[in-house]
This record gives C-alpha cells, structure tokens and sequence, in this order.
C-alpha cells in the first residue's frame, strides 16, 4: 500500500505497513505538528474525493468545495486508495519498534564500535583540531558520568561544537568505589580527567541550575574552590542532560545529617578516614566498654549492590588488615546490612541472593531483612518495629533521588507531569516536550520501555547518542531518519531509503556483586534471549575482578588498578589516617 509520511507522523487508511519489519499501528487520536498532504476518504454518498489537510495552519477543506484550492505543490502529495481498501476517517499510524535480537545487537554494536574506535584512534593520533573557521551546531554535555563519558569520547568534534558543564572534571568508575572505601585500590586509579578522553571539547567547571529551552541556552553557576563564584549562560543547539541521580534519604529523620554516603570519590574518601578514626579512638586508654562496642559496630543500611559490595570489603578490611594491627579490637567489631525487603540483591535469581545470605552469614556478617529505618540520631538508628541499634559508622546505600535540575525540568514541562523522579524520553533518547534536548542515565526513563538504574545502561545510550549525531539523523523528526526529510516522504518505499534511525535497545550482558573473601555472584546474561548463567564462588570471583579490569575506560586506568590489587594482596592495605 502506500502511505503519506508527514513530519515523522504516517497517515493511510485502516491498513498496517511494515518498515525494517517494524510496525506503524493504527492511532486516532494522533496529530501532525506540520506540513501539508491530501489523502482520499468517502464522502457521505459514498464517493471518492481528494481532502487536503494544512496541518501548519490547521485547517480543513474538500477539494470540490474549496473556493480558494491551489495546484498541488511539493508539500501536498495526493496518494491513491485502492478499490479494496477499507476507507473512513484517515488515521495516523505509530511507530511500534521491533525488539531486535541478542547476535543482531551484538553484531550491530560490533561495527559501530570498529567505526568510532577508528575515528577515536584517528583523533588522539592525528591531533587535527577542527575548523575553527566552520560554525558548527553546538552540543552542550551537563554530567561526567557514565553515559556523558560514553557520549564525550565519541562525538565527532569535527561536525558539532562539544562543550561539557559538570561539577567535577573527571569520570569516575562507580562500582569500585567500596573498594577504594577500604583500600584496595586507589582513588586516582579508577578516575579519568573529562578532558582526556576527547581533547576538542571544552569543559566549564559548574552546575547548570536552570535550561531556557525558549532561547536554548542554559544558566549554570561556577563550582570550584575559587572564592569568586558567579553565574554564566551557554546556548546550545542539542542539549544533554546526563547528571545523574541524587541520594534518596526517603525524608528520614537524621539520614543526612548523621550517616554517610557512597556515591562520589569524596564519599569513599571521607569514609575510608571514618574507618580508621573509628579504631583509633576505640584503642583510647579512657574509652570505655560500652562505648567501645558502639564505635566498633558498623551498620550499612541498603541491600542492593552497592551495599553489599561495600560491607564484603570491609569485612575483608577488617579481618584481613586491621586485624594485624589491632588484635584486641577485631573481636569486638559487629558489621550489620540492613535492607528494607525480603531479601538482598533482589535485581539477581533467587539462588544468588540465598548464596550472598549463606556468605554473609558464615563469614560473621549480620543481616537484617525487612528492616526498615525511620529515624536516625548521632549514636542510634530506630527502626519500624521498635528496635534500636547503636553504631560507630552508618552508611546509606539506599536508593537514588532526583537531581533539582530534573526536578525543575519535569515541573516546568507538560509532558513531563506524569513523570516519576526522571525524565521521559523516547526511544531515541528525546526529552519529550522539550526541543533539542536528550536525556540519558540514571535521570532519563523511557516511557514503553524502564531500564535498571545502571552504569552499564548510561553507557550504552551514551554511545547510541552519539552515533545518531555522528550520522547526521534528522533528530528534530517524529521519526529520526537520513536522507529526504520526513516532510517529503509519502510512500513506503521512500521510507525505507530514508534509513530510518533504530530505536536504543538495551543490551545487557549480566550483573555481578562482590560478597567477600574472593566469592561473588554472577548473572550472565546474552541480551533478550532468554540465555541466564548464574555462578556463584571463586570462578564467578574471577570474572568480577576481570570485568571491572576489562571495564576501566583507559589504559592507565587499568595499569593503576591491575597495581594496586596486587600491592594489597603482597603488602595489605595502608591504614594511615589522612
């Protein structure tokens, strides 16, 4: 059959077209946003006549009625019914994308990754900077996370003007955080500079605080240490948001103010110095008993990765190093998880959450599941059913929270009221309501389709952002295609020369967690297709410590940390009080 594409949006009668074996279904209720077209319908006898349909206008006429009809132009395409074709009311027709499978993604990731490493390895080799004589649309980045790290190292600086506005200026590998908590490796080791992995950006130290979409630009606020701290402005063509996710206190009492978090390098830092102070004063001549047992008990509260990741290596911290030094104290020390649910790592199968219990339980630790905190004082944590636990060192791995940047953005957008804490976005990343502006990561959510709050999910979409700016898709269409502009395409087979840009899909390759004294678990996964392996020990131990190597985004970054494992396992790890 043949369609009439307009703006993206596909109008025909009551019959479904397939594109790339996708699907456009029937809608009603839906509206072109411009561009005009005619497409045939019955009249009330019965007969056969050409409507013309000025959707930038919004207007209607008969083309036997009108008293003031043109020629047909470029922009109105009549398109034909066939006699067989049920008629009525035109219908527009969504777009339903194909899931496509595990060896069709894995294959499809493959040549990208050889095209853009080419153009990455051409870049750093090269050192060609761009024309500074060619306007080039501008690409304004905000984050240096996961997902903008991704976007950042792969963004062609030659076609767009790349500028980053993040706090911090270095990316840091989040899942080996609890590790440099205790020491096992080093801080510097799992960080990259933000200008190291494309060195035609431009960074600005800062937080954006506010996005006028109107005038595309965005206000943000300098963050450094620098006593003169102002504001400035940067417009923007494409807008990134990639800032992440917050801490979720849930609005406990004393969360904040009374325990610490695991979420920045500052984090892991402050808390790797709570550990040992903890000791030290513990070991004062004058510290009494029973406040000895307080400031020895640890109390983690979150049994998700992060939390448990975190509490494996401090029980390794504890009986492997700070043993050595203090043998009289390691007795006395108490490490508690507490998790709100049933159960710990509830993202993982049944069998390797009772396998982290079954490790935790043998190796001293204490878990309490269906636990939920309500208050939290400068010595004790009360919980729902009345119980109240005193500690030394609190830390909450919790849940995530919204950013106030998203807040404001979802607040000030129509079509962000019914958003839940992040941004909507559709299946090409788009920010729905907003022009020109993508989210990815811990702060975007696709409305038909949620992702798990990931690393390994900003990564990819980062990527997959890049590529469709790299390949010049027409991101400002319904539908994000190459070649003729949606408003021109009005038969199937214009579609599919067009290349219509494939939705993101996520492909997940599994999910592990360290559980202590070289044991983990593993779930590998081979994307949709329904293929799961869950290990459980030293082997799935292995491939933890080789992902997480192989994971790092640089070389150094894996010279440093390939170093400092085995610096901890020849000579412990260093207890100096920083």
């Amino acid at each position: 059959m043949e369609i009439a594409f307009v703006a993206g949006n596909v109008r025909s009668s009551s019959i479904s077209s397939s594109v790339f074996g996708e699907k456009l279904v029937q809608r009603r209720d839906a509206v072109c946003a411009t561009g005009s077209h005619n497409v045939k319908r019955l009249n009330s006898r019965g007969r056969r006549t050409a409507r013309t349909v000025s959707m930038a206008r919004g207007e209607e006429q008969d083309g036997k009625a009108s008293a003031v009809s043109s020629p047909p132009s470029e922009k109105t395409k009549t398109v034909p019914l066939r006699d067989d074709e049920s008629v009525g009311v035109p219908e527009v027709m969504e777009y339903v994308p194909r899931k496509r499978g595990f060896l069709e993604l894995v294959s499809e990731r493959v040549v990208a990754a050889a095209e853009e490493s080419g153009k990455v390895l051409g870049r750093k080799v090269l050192k060609k900077a761009p024309d500074g004589r060619v306007t080039r649309p501008r690409v304004v980045v905000l984050g240096s996370g996961w997902g903008a790290h991704a976007m950042i190292k792969m963004i062609d600086t030659e076609k767009f003007d790349l500028i980053v506005v993040s706090p911090r200026n270095y990316f840091v590998f989040t899942p080996m955080l609890a590790s440099s908590a205790v020491g096992t490796v080093e801080l510097r080791s799992v960080c990259e500079p933000i200008r190291q992995c494309n060195e035609f950006m431009n960074y600005y130290e800062g937080k954006c605080v506010e996005v006028n979409a109107a005038e595309k630009k965005i206000i943000c606020e300098h963050t450094g240490q620098s006593s003169e701290q102002g504001a400035f402005e940067v417009p923007y063509s494409y807008l990134v948001v990639a800032v992440g996710a917050a801490v979720n206190t849930f609005g406990i009492p004393g969360v904040e103010e009374n325990l610490m978090f695991l979420k920045e390098v500052s984090d892991a830092a402050r808390l790797r110095r709570a550990i040992v102070d903890r000791f030290e004063r513990a070991n004062l001549p004058e510290t009494t008993d029973e406040e000895r047992a307080r400031l020895l008990h640890f109390v983690i509260v979150g049994g998700g990765p992060t939390g448990v990741e975190l509490t494996a290596e401090l029980n390794d911290f504890l009986r492997q190093d700070l043993i050595r030094f203090y043998p009289k104290l390691v007795g006395e020390v108490r490490l508690t998880l507490l998790e709100a649910g049933p159960s710990i790592l509830t993202q993982f199968d049944e069998s390797l959450q009772r396998r982290a219990l079954e490790r935790f339980e043998k190796l001293g630790v204490k878990v309490c599941t269906g636990a939920m905190v309500t208050r939290v004082t400068e010595d004790a944590m009360e919980l729902k059913d009345g119980t109240r636990l005193e500690y030394g060192m609190g830390v909450w791995a919790a849940g995530v929270g919204t950013q106030p940047l998203v807040r404001e953005l979802m607040s000030g957008v129509e079509e962000q009221q019914a958003a839940r804490g992040r941004l909507i976005v559709d299946e090409w990343l788009r920010v729905k309501g907003l022009d020109g502006v993508f989210a990815l990561g811990d702060c975007a959510q696709i409305a038909s389709n949620p992702l798990p709050l990931t690393g390994q999910v900003a990564s990819q979409q980062g990527a997959y952002l890049a590529r469709l700016l790299n390949k010049d898709y027409c991101l400002s269409c319904e539908l994000p295609t190459r070649g003729p502009t949606a408003a021109s395409l009005a038969r199937a087979n214009e579609i599919e020369q067009s290349s219509l840009a494939k939705p993101f899909q996520f492909l997940s390759l599994g999910i592990l967690a360290y559980i202590g004294s070289n044991q983990a678990v593993s779930q590998v996964e081979a994307g949709n297709s329904g293929f799961r392996v869950n290990l459980a020990g030293y082997t799935s131990y292995l491939i933890w410590r080789s992902a997480y190597l192989a994971k790092q985004v640089s070389l150094r970054n894996r010279m440093s940390v390939l170093f400092d494992w085995t610096r901890s396992f020849l000579f412990g790890r260093d207890i100096s009080h920083l």
